[in-house]
């Protein structure tokens, strides 16, 4: 046996081995075990103004992913609205969630709902990010109007509350994903 087999490894420096640093490896939402995380190099030569754009985004898509989460499980456990969705008599717990919904629901009814998310997205959910007043973060869709008691919390409580929400926004845009590939494998 050889008497290197009981010595220690040479030690190679960190600085060879490591990933080169990232300008955004500091901000909220990099944690263990990934870090920062850009598979698609989508900020390999980002500014702040592009990456609080992507920010904006990813808050905005998870936002509506755990809205979409909440739908499927609110009316897979038999929770609708009451009454008519048209004039043609069409109860809401006739409407199958999903994708079903688009063969139920009427050409002019689909046009409305579009219109509706165009008016939210073009209206009201503004931020910094695309020409509102400048909030205090990338997804702060207060505008001066709403509070909810946000001014009274420590910046450490914001701090974890927003990366809560992003986590959960994360979480839901894969749960959503899974619920639409399930729906269409049957």
């Amino acid at each position: 046996a050889s008497a290197f087999a009981f010595t220690a490894p040479v030690a190679t420096t960190a600085a060879t081995r490591a990933a080169p640093l990232k300008a955004f490896e500091s901000e909220l939402g990099v944690q263990p075990p990934l870090g920062f995380w850009d598979p698609l190099g989508l900020l390999a030569d980002a500014d702040q103004e592009k990456f609080d754009r992507l920010r904006y985004v990813e808050i905005k898509h998870g936002r509506i992913c755990m809205l979409a989460v909440l739908g499927q499980i609110t009316t897979k456990a038999g929770i609708f609205l009451p009454g008519t969705i048209d004039y043609a008599g069409t109860k809401f717990s006739d409407v199958p969630t999903g994708f079903g919904a688009f063969s139920t629901i009427s050409t002019a009814g689909i046009a409305q709902i579009v219109a509706f998310i165009g008016f939210l997205e073009l209206v009201v959910m503004k931020d910094s990010a695309n020409g509102a007043a400048p909030g205090e973060f990338p997804g702060d869709f207060r505008n001066g109007a709403l509070d909810f008691g946000w001014d009274t919390f420590s910046e450490e409580e914001k701090a974890f509350k927003r990366g809560v929400e992003l986590n959960n926004g994360r979480a839901a845009q894969m749960g959503i994903l899974a619920l639409m590939v399930h729906e269409e494998l049957g």
